[in-house]
C-alpha cells in the first residue's frame, strides 16, 4: 500500500527573532487540529515485540540483511532488563526473537546496537548504562541465525586519560565498518562521559584500548558530549555531536567533524588533528547549530551522508522545555544551512502528578533515512498522542511533504529508526517504539512496533 504524500512544508531560515515569531505561529496555526489530510497505514502496522525500548545513542538499532534470507534484524531492551535480538523474515512474514542476556540492565540505554561480519554473522554489542563492566559483544555462531552464539566477550576497555570525578565507566555502543581499512570502529561514552573509541584490525578479535576522542571544557562535573556516528561503509566517519546534555548546558550547540585516513576534518577539508593525538576541543570542528547566537539550547538525534557524502544533521532545539522544535542542518558547498521542520510539541514521558519532569528533553524524536536524506522519519505530537509520520523533500529540503504512518493512536509512538541498508523498494523502512507506559527509562512498558508496506 502507497501512503500518499499531503501539503508542502516551506523551507525557513533560521534567525533568533524568526525563530520565536514562528513558534508562535505554529502553535495558532498549525497545531494538530489544522492537519486533516492526512491517510491512516494501520494495515501495515505490526508488533515486532511486545515488550521493548531503546535509547537513540546506540546504533545501528535496525539492519536489513540481504543474504541466503531477506530479514530485517533488530535489538532492544525489554522492561525487565533482558537484552534481546529478533529479525522479520520478508518471505515467510515471520518473526524470531533470541534472549541475548537475561536481567541484564532494566534501563533503555542498554538497548544493542547491530553489524553483520562479512561472512554473515550478526555481532552485539551493548553495555549497561555508566557502569564499569566495558562493552559487550555477542557473535552468532551461523549466518544469518540468531539462536547460537559464541561467548560473550568484553571488548573497548576504557584507556586511562580519565578516572575522576565520574569513573571509569561505560554507556552506549556504536559500531561502524570500513571496507577500504578492513577496520572496525567502536565508540562509546567513557569515564567522566567522554566519547572515546577502540579499533579492531582482525574481525572484531582483539580491540585497541579505548581513547578519548572528544573533550569539552571541564565547567562542571561529568560534562558529556552526546554524539550521533554515521559512515560511507568505505572510508570516512561522520559525528555530529554537542557540548554537554541540554538539562546541564545553557547553550548546547552541535557540531560536526568527520575521520578519513586517519585524521579529524572540518566539513571544507580542513585538517583539525590526528586520530590519537590530543582529543578534539568541540570549538575546533565545525559549529552547525550556535546556541549561544540562537538562544535555545539544542540536542542531536541522527546524522547521515546524502548521495554526495554531504553531511545531513537532524537535531532539536528548545526555546523552552515545552518546545521541541525538529530541525535539519545541512552542508551546502561552503557553509552550514539550517531549517526548522516542526514544533513537536512537549517531552512525551508521562510525568507522575505533583512531580517535575526529570527529562524535559526527551522528545519524541526523528531519524534519517541513511540510504534517501531527503527522507525523515519523526515523531510528532497530534491531537494529543505522538504519531509517527515519514516526511519526504524533492528540492533538498527546501519543501516537504508529510504523511502518516500511525493515526488514531491510543499511545505514544516515539524513537523512530529508519532501518539501515533498506534501499528504495524495501517495504520496510522504519520501527519505532510504542509505550503503554514511559515515566523513566527505568520505568517503561513499551512494544517495538514496525510499518511493512503492502
Amino acid at each position: 500500500m502507497k501512503i500518499p504524500l499531503t501539503f508542502p512544508i516551506p523551507y525557513l531560515p533560521m534567525t533568533r527573532s524568526f525563530i520565536y515569531l514562528f513558534i508562535a505561529v505554529l502553535s495558532l496555526q498549525c497545531g494538530p487540529s489544522k492537519i486533516q489530510s492526512f491517510e491512516t497505514a494501520d494495515p501495515g502496522i505490526r508488533t515486532l515485540s511486545n515488550d521493548g525500548a531503546w535509547c537513540w545513542f546506540s546504533d545501528p538499532r535496525a539492519v536489513y540483511y540481504n543474504g541466503t534470507y531477506r530479514r530485517t534484524y533488530t535489538g532492544w531492551v525489554d522492561s525487565e532488563g533482558n537484552i534481546r535480538v529478533g529479525y522479520y523474515d520478508h518471505d515467510s512474514g515471520a518473526f524470531k526473537h533470541h534472549l541475548l542476556m537475561e536481567e541484564f540492565d532494566k534501563d533503555d540505554h542498554a538497548n544493542p546496537a547491530l553489524i553483520f561480519d562479512k561472512d554473515g554473522m550478526l555481532m552485539v554489542f551493548y553495555a549497561r548504562h555508566s557502569e564499569k563492566e566495558g562493552i559487550h559483544l555477542s557473535k552468532s555462531k551461523s549466518a544469518e541465525e540468531i539462536d547460537e552464539w559464541e561467548e560473550v566477550r568484553i571488548v573497548g576497555k576504557n584507556g586511562l586519560e580519565i578516572t575522576e570525578p565520574f569513573g571509569d565507566r561505560y554507556t552506549y555502543a556504536n559500531v561502524i565498518y570500513l571496507s577500504e581499512e578492513d577496520r572496525y570502529y567502536l565508540f562509546w561514552r567513557s569515564s567522566d562521559g567522554k566519547p572515546t573509541y577502540s579499533v579492531s584490525q582482525d574481525g572484531g578479535g582483539t580491540w585497541t584500548p579505548g581513547k578519548v576522542f572528544i573533550m569539552p571544557e571541564p565547567t562542571y562535573k561529568f560534562r558529556r558530549p552526546y554524539v550521533k556516528v554515521t559512515s560511507n561503509d568505505r572510508d570516512k566517519i561522520g559525528f555530529a555531536f554537542t557540548d554537554g546534555h541540554p538539562r546541564n548546558e545553557e547553550n548546547n550547540s552541535i557540531y560536526y567533524m568527520y575521520l578519513k585516513s586517519g585524521n579529524f576534518y572540518k566539513n571544507d577539508g580542513s585538517m583539525i588533528r590526528s586520530l590519537g593525538e590530543e582529543p578534539i576541543i568541540p570549538e575546533e570542528a565545525d559549529k552547525v547549530y550556535d546556541a549561544t547566537n540562537e538562544g535555545a539550547k539544542a540536542w542531536i538525534w541522527d546524522l547521515a551522508f546524502d548521495e554526495e557524502e554531504r553531511p545531513v544533521l537532524a537535531y532539536v532545539r528548545f526555546p523552552t522545555d515545552e518546545d521541541h522544535v525538529y530541525c535539519i542542518g545541512r552542508w551546502n558547498e561552503s557553509h552550514w544551512e539550517n531549517s526548522i521542520l516542526i514544533n513537536s510539541g512537549s517531552w512525551f514521558p508521562g510525568t507522575p502528578k505533583d512531580q517535575i519532569e526529570p527529562e524535559p528533553n526527551y522528545s519524541g524524536g526523528l531519524s534519517i533515512d541513511q540510504e534517501d536524506t531527503n527522507t525523515i522519519y519523526l515523531s510528532v505530537h497530534r491531537k494529543g498522542v505522538f504519531e509517527i509520520e515519514k516526511w519526504q523533500s524533492n528540492d533538498g529540503g527546501k519543501t516537504w511533504q508529510s504523511s502518516a504512518v500511525t493515526k488514531h493512536s491510543t499511545q505514544n509512538n516515539i524513537r523512530p529508526f529508519a532501518v539501515r541498508n533498506a534501499s528504495e523498494g524495501n517495504p520496510l523502512q522504519v520501527l519505532w517504539m510504542s509505550n503503554r507506559r514511559y515515566e523513566h527509562y527505568t520505568k517503561y512498558d513499551s512494544e517495538i512496533q514496525m510499518f511493512v508496506e503492502e
